[in-house]
C-alpha cells in the first residue's frame, strides 16, 4: 500500500519566529502542543521552551509567520538560521500536499562576532553575502506528510517500521538539499523541526487524471568514490482509472576525474584527471547504480571526435571493465547522427536499446495500491553538462514509455500513440520541455538548448535564434558568475522527476561540501592591489566588446578617410591584448572567499 503510516510525532506545518535582541524563538502555531524552539543568536545554540519570553516595552520583539526551519548554518564565528518565510502549493502526491518554497530567509546568530578578530569579521562578512545569494536558491520543494526523495516504488518497498520513522531519516541523503543544515537540529533531537527539502522541479497536469514529471539532482565529472555530477533521477509518473505507472531515469556526469577550466574560449579544453584511476572510479560508479537501481544500460551521447573525444575514447575503455550481463555500455554519437535539426533520427537510438526497456519494465500498481509489475533496471544517460542532448534523449524514452503503459492499464489501444491525441501531445511535450528548462537553469543560468523540439517536436527558426542567445548567456554565466553558485537537486513531473546538480561556492557551503577558515599564512593586500580589487570579469568582459565595437565602426569608415584604418587596428590590438591579459590572469578577478574542501 502507498499510504505513509502515521510516524509518533509531525512536523510543524505553520510557526510563529519571534526575534529577540538576544534569541529567535520559533513557536508552533498549526494546533500542536509541542515546546518552542529558543535559538541564542550569540552563537546559535538550542534549546526546547515551553513558553515564549514575556515582551515588555523595552523588549518589543519583531514577529513573522513562517512554515519550515530548513537548517542551521555554522561558520567562522556565528550560525545562520535558515528559514521558509513564503510557501506555494502546487499538487498533491499520494494524497498528500506538495509545496514549493517561494521565499527563504537566513537569519544571523552572530553576535559572537564583538569578540572576534578583524580578520575574522572580514572573512565572516564575505561568507555572509555566499549566503545572501543562497536566499534566492530555486527550485526547492517539501512536504510535510510524504518522502519526496524516493520513487514510488523505493517508497513501495519501504516496511512499516520504516515508516513510521521521522521524515528525514526515510529520506534518500543524495537528495536531501538540507543534509548537511539539519545536522544541528538532529543533534538536538528536534523532530517535528526537521523539514527534509529537495531541490529541482515539480510539474503536474491534468488529463483524465494526473500526469506529471519529477526529478532529483547531484557536479561535473565525479570524485575518486564514484559520485558524480549533476546526478539527476527522473520519474515520470502517470495515475489512470486507479492505476498508478511509474519510470525512472537518471543522467549524470561522465563518472571519472575530469574537468574543464574556466579561460574565456567558449567551450575549455577538457582535462583528464589522474587517467589511471579512471576504471576503479566508473566501477565503484555503476556497482553503487546496480545496487540501488538493479540493471544498467549506460548511453552516452558525446561527440566521438574533437575535443569530446578524448572522454568518449576514455569512457568506453573504463566500461570494457565493468561491462557484464547486467551493466551494459552504448555510444550514440549526437551531433554526427542527428545534426542540429534532425532529432527524430532518435528512433535509430531507442531501437538499439528497446529490448533493455522491455526487459527491465516499469512499476504498476492497481487501484489496491498493489504491485503489478516492478522496474528492474535503469538507462542512464549522460552528454558533456547532461543538459540539452540528453533532456531531448529523456524525453524520447520518456514518451516511448508512457505509451507502454497506457496500453497496458487500457487507455491506449495496440497502435495507438500520444500523437493521436493533441492536446495530451501537447501537454506531455510542455511538461518535458519545463522539466528541462528547469534543470538548465539551476546548472547552467539559462534554457535548455534545443528545447523547441521537445516543446514543438520539430526545430524551428525561432529555436535556433533562442538556442544562439542561451549559448551566449551561458558563455558569460560560465565565465564570469557561476563562481558564486552551485547546486543539488532533485526533481518530479507527475509524471514526476527529482535531481541533483552542482557547480558554485554558494550552494557547497550550505551543503557541506567545503569548510571554511582563515590562513594565517596570507599577506595583507597591498596598495597596489587596489585594481585586483575593483576588476571583474564582467568589466573586462565589457571593455573587450567596447573595443572591438569601435573597431567594427572604424572598419566600416575605411572607404571615407584611410586614417580610420590604423584606428581600427588600435581597437582591434587592444581589445586582442585585454582579452589574452584577461585570460592569462583569470583568477586575478576571482575576489571570493576560500573554500577548502574537506578531506574524507
Amino acid at each position: 500500500m502507498m499510504e505513509r503510516a502515521e510516524s509518533g510525532q509531525k512536523l510543524y506545518t505553520r510557526m510563529r519566529l519571534w526575534e529577540f535582541p538576544d534569541q529567535f524563538v520559533v513557536e508552533p502555531t498549526d494546533g500542536s502542543s509541542g515546546s518552542a524552539l529558543a535559538i541564542s543568536r550569540a552563537d546559535g545554540s538550542m534549546n526546547l521552551i515551553h513558553e515564549v519570553p514575556e515582551c515588555s516595552i523595552l523588549r518589543v520583539p519583531k514577529i513573522r509567520t513562517i512554515f519550515g526551519v530548513v537548517g542551521v548554518l555554522k561558520l567562522l564565528a556565528g550560525s545562520y538560521l535558515i528559514v521558509i518565510t513564503e510557501r506555494e502549493c502546487v499538487g498533491s502526491y499520494l494524497g498528500h500536499p506538495i509545496y514549493k518554497v517561494a521565499s527563504l530567509k537566513i537569519l544571523p546568530c552572530d553576535h559572537s562576532l564583538n569578540n572576534s578578530s578583524a580578520e575574522q569579521k572580514k572573512v565572516e562578512a564575505e561568507f555572509s553575502c555566499l549566503l545572501k545569494l543562497a536566499e534566492r536558491t530555486p527550485g526547492l520543494y517539501f512536504s510535510y506528510d510524504t518522502n519526496l526523495t524516493l520513487s514510488v516504488q523505493r517508497l513501495n518497498t519501504l516496511g512499516d517500521e520504516s515508516k513510521l520513522l521521522p521524515l528525514w531519516r526515510q529520506a534518500e541523503p543524495r537528495f536531501l538539499w538540507n543534509n548537511y543544515l539539519m545536522e544541528a537540529l538532529i543533534d538536538n533531537k528536534l523532530d517535528p523541526f526537521l523539514l527534509p527539502v529537495i531541490q529541482g522541479s515539480i510539474l503536474m497536469t491534468l488529463l483524465a487524471s494526473a500526469f506529471c514529471p519529477w526529478t532529483r539532482m547531484w557536479r561535473r565529472g565525479a570524485d575518486s568514490d564514484g559520485y558524480v555530477a549533476n546526478f539527476v533521477e527522473t520519474e515520470q509518473v502517470v495515475q489512470m482509472n486507479g492505476f498508478m505507472a511509474s519510470f525512472v531515469q537518471v543522467r549524470g556526469s561522465i563518472p571519472f576525474l575530469w574537468e574543464q577550466t574556466v579561460d574565456l574560449t567558449y567551450k575549455p579544453k577538457f582535462e583528464i584527471l589522474r587517467a589511471e584511476e579512471a576504471p576503479r572510479v566508473v566501477e565503484r560508479h555503476f556497482l553503487d547504480l546496480r545496487k540501488k537501481y538493479g540493471n544498467v544500460l549506460a548511453v552516452d551521447l558525446v561527440n566521438k571526435h574533437g575535443g569530446e573525444g578524448r572522454l568518449c575514447e576514455n569512457f568506453g575503455n573504463a566500461m570494457q571493465n565493468v561491462a557484464s550481463d547486467d551493466i551494459r555500455y552504448l555510444h550514440f554519437d549526437f551531433h554526427r547522427i542527428c545534426g542540429h535539426v534532425h532529432f527524430e533520427r532518435l528512433s535509430i537510438l531507442f531501437e538499439q536499446i528497446e529490448d533493455f526497456l522491455e526487459k527491465n519494465g516499469y512499476l504498476l500498481l492497481n487501484e489496491k495500491g498493489e504491485k503489478m509489475k516492478e522496474q528492474c533496471g535503469v538507462v542512464r544517460t549522460n552528454c558533456i553538462d547532461c543538459l540539452d542532448r540528453t533532456n531531448v534523449t529523456q524525453s524520447m524514452i520518456g514518451r516511448n514509455m508512457l505509451e507502454v503503459q497506457l496500453r497496458r492499464i487500457g487507455i491506449f489501444g495496440a497502435e495507438e500513440t500520444i500523437n493521436s491525441h493533441p492536446n495530451f501531445d501537447e501537454n506531455f511535450k510542455i511538461l518535458w520541455a519545463n522539466h528541462g528548462d528547469d534543470i538548465s537553469l539551476q546548472y547552467s543560468g539559462t534554457p535548455a538548448l534545443k528545447g523547441d523540439f521537445v516543446r514543438c517536436g520539430q526545430r524551428t527558426m525561432q529555436g535556433i535564434l533562442n538556442d544562439g542567445w542561451n549559448a551566449l548567456a551561458r558563455y558569460y554565466l560560465n565565465n564570469f558568475c557561476d563562481g558564486t553558485k552551485q547546486a543539488s537537486m532533485l526533481q518530479y513531473i507527475y509524471i514526476f522527476w527529482p535531481f541533483n546538480l552542482d557547480t558554485q561556492d554558494a550552494i557547497d557551503l550550505l551543503q557541506g561540501h567545503y569548510i571554511v577558515s582563515v590562513s594565517r599564512d596570507i599577506a595583507p593586500r597591498s596598495q597596489s592591489a587596489g585594481l585586483e580589487a575593483m576588476a571583474s570579469f564582467p568589466l573586462a568582459l565589457s571593455l573587450v566588446l567596447t573595443g572591438l565595437f569601435f573597431a567594427t565602426l572604424s572598419l566600416r569608415q575605411v572607404r571615407y578617410d584611410l586614417k580610420h584604418l590604423l584606428f581600427s587596428v588600435i581597437w582591434a590590438s587592444l581589445s586582442i591584448a585585454l582579452a589574452a591579459f584577461v585570460r592569462a590572469n583569470g583568477r586575478l578577478f576571482c575576489n571570493r572567499p576560500r573554500l577548502h574542501k574537506p578531506q574524507r
